[in-house]
């Protein structure tokens, strides 16, 4: 077996058994997250919490061999090792090192990096491709967008602390104070623990709150405009495809002349 196959396999693109190892590597990421979870039990039994504590080890061992194999079998380890996923699959087995300092619980909880590896799952998945080219579509409006967003939250945070600043000083006594309101109203949030008592600012908040409408609406309208376009496309490229039946017959008429 070549190094290619192994790394295929690790990276679930082998077309025998790479998916299957690939599920088992994603159902050890949950499983490690979950007894992280568990050991924070404070009603767990010194067996049980032994017990997670190898399950543990077990686990890490696991991820350390898997890490090493691809350092090994990589064409090009340097840059595994410096790449993206490279930097999470070390930063997963460091706890491994200091497992036997079981206090280190904020050193531990850096494994719960290795759930960014689930979202491998979904590299070759083609809607989110779809998704990731709308959001490149749209990018320059997205920022625009932004922008114009920022200036409305600035406004609507001054906007408040004027009406709200006499009435409700502990809530809106700075426009700083004033964002927190701002953010969540803007955003169709509304947590109602912070909220206007006078009337110029209840009316205020009512026009804040329509244009927290467009906020929302306006962003999600252009990525669904770029997601339509990008499914017309495919559409189109599939149906601008000659069915792979035709090219033999055509062949063999063609020996046949």
């Amino acid at each position: 077996m070549h190094r290619s196959d192994i790394i295929e396999i690790l990276d679930g693109t082998h077309p025998r058994v790479g998916r299957r190892v690939a599920l088992a590597i994603y159902a050890l990421i949950v499983i490690s997250a979950v007894i992280i979870a568990l050991e924070t039990l404070p009603a767990l039994s010194p067996e049980f919490r032994q017990l997670l504590r190898w399950g543990e080890a077990a686990i890490l061992a696991l991820f350390a061999v898997e890490y090493v194999t691809r350092l090994i079998c990589s064409p090009r380890p340097q840059h595994y090792a410096v790449s993206f996923w490279g930097i999470i699959d070390f930063i997963a087995i460091v706890p491994a090192v200091l497992f036997l300092f079981p206090d280190l619980i904020t050193v531990r909880a850096l494994r719960l990096l290795r759930l960014v590896r689930l979202l491998k799952l979904f590299k070759a998945n083609r809607a989110l491709d779809r998704i990731a080219r709308a959001f490149e579509q749209t990018k320059a409006e997205l920022l625009i967008f932004s922008f114009v967003s920022t200036v409305i939250l600035y406004l609507a945070a001054v906007g408040i602390y004027h009406f709200e600043r006499e009435a409700q000083p502990e809530f809106f006594g700075s426009i700083p104070a004033s964002l927190w309101w701002a953010l969540s109203t803007l955003t169709t949030v509304g947590y109602g623990d912070v909220y206007p008592v006078t009337t110029g600012g209840r009316i205020f908040t009512g026009c804040v709150l329509l244009v927290g409408l467009g906020v929302v609406a306006v962003p999600a309208g252009l990525i669904t405009v770029a997601l339509i376009e990008q499914t017309h496309e495919e559409q189109a490229a599939r149906a601008a495809r000659p069915p792979q039946d035709e090219t033999p017959q055509s062949n063999t008429e063609d020996e046949l002349t």
